[in-house]
């Protein structure tokens, strides 16, 4: 598989982690972040749904409205 490099923003405790992981487990997680791109632009649902799944789940994992907006917000 031909594979290229992006850059992508993410929340400073998900770049910890990431830069803190062995390099095996750097690559599943390369892998595990191409598969969900491929699947959430292939997919006959549409973005804005995708999204919505996601915060809610973010919000049954505890993640506040407020928190996600300031995480948004860059704050």
């Amino acid at each position: 598989m031909k594979t290229e490099t992006i850059s992508i923003e993410v929340d400073s405790a998900a770049a910890s982690a990431y830069r803190a992981a062995t390099d095996d487990d750097r690559r599943k997680l390369d892998l595990l972040l191409s598969l969900r791109i491929a699947e959430a632009t292939r997919s006959a649902t549409s973005l804005e749904d995708i999204l919505v799944d996601i915060a809610r789940m973010a919000r049954s994992r505890g993640l506040t409205t407020e928190a996600l907006e300031s995480i948004l917000d860059g704050r």
